[in-house]
Formats: C-alpha cells, structure tokens, sequence
C-alpha cells in the first residue's frame, strides 16, 4: 500500500502559476504546500520542510530545474524526495532528458487546476507500483523500471 503525499514543495518563478498551483493542491487536492520562486530557496526549503514530492518548474533564472534537480540529488536529505517537472517543453526527446536526470514524471503548461492533484497522485502511485515491483521481482533496479513505465506513459 502506497503512503499518501501529504506535503508538496512547488517551485516555480512565475507567481501567478504558484498561486494556481497552491489553490489546486490545498483546495482540490487537500495536500500542504510551500512554495519557492526559485531553485535556491528550493534548495533551502526542501531540507526544512520535508516534501513527500516536489514539483518544479524546468525554465528558471539563474538555478534552472535541470540544475535543481542535480543539487537536490546530492544532497542525503533530499536525494530520495520525488521530483516532477511542470513544463511547457514537453517534447519527446526532453521528456525523455527529465527522466534520464531521475525525474519521477513531467506535467505539462498549460495544466488543468482541477486535475493537477489527480495527475500528480497518479505518477505518486506509479513510482510507488514501479519501485515495488523491481523490489518483488530482483530485477532491474526501480529507477529504470520507472523510467521504462514512464516513458511509455509520455
């Protein structure tokens, strides 16, 4: 049984998509919330806070997501933390660059309020039934079995 997300780090530098988001994800979703407008108050926030997932945006000043994603992974404490990417550059070969980099799914902008909690339990869900299984079978290790099931869902 997966554990349900309780709390969600957002960050993205567009403040009128963190407000949609944090609307989407208390009022829909019924999640906490925090929200950063950049990769370094991520950074920073992330460690205190202790997000279940994080959603990041990809296209940022100064600390990108691609970037972001890097520091938080060498970090102990936040290395583990699930990683999704909202973006608007949703094409195959870059999709497939986010997965690569250990992102657990992708979101695309323009997103639907109403369903951004929904999307977001369901890749929740899927990491969780990926990793599950790479463990019951001895397999592939769960990040490239995530990986493969993500893909297909692209």
């Amino acid at each position: 049984m997966t554990n349900p997300i309780k709390r969600i780090l957002c960050v993205d530098d567009e403040e009128d998509i963190l407000a949609v988001v944090k609307l989407a994800l208390e009022t829909v979703g019924g999640f906490e919330t925090r929200q950063c407008d950049s990769g370094a108050d991520a950074l920073a926030e992330a460690g205190s806070f202790h997000p279940d997932i994080i959603l990041l945006d990809v296209m940022m000043p100064q600390m990108d997501g691609l970037a972001t994603l890097k520091a938080l992974r060498q970090d102990p404490a936040t290395a583990r933390i699930p990683v999704i990417f909202m973006t608007a550059k949703v094409q195959a070969s870059e999709v497939k660059q986010y997965l690569d980099l250990g992102a657990a799914g992708v979101v695309a902008k323009p997103f639907d309020p109403m369903e951004l909690s929904r999307q977001v339990e369901k890749l929740w869900k899927q990491l969780h039934a990926v990793d599950a299984t790479a463990l019951n079978d001895g397999a592939a290790p769960a990040a490239a079995g995530r990986r493969r099931l993500l893909e297909e869902k692209v």
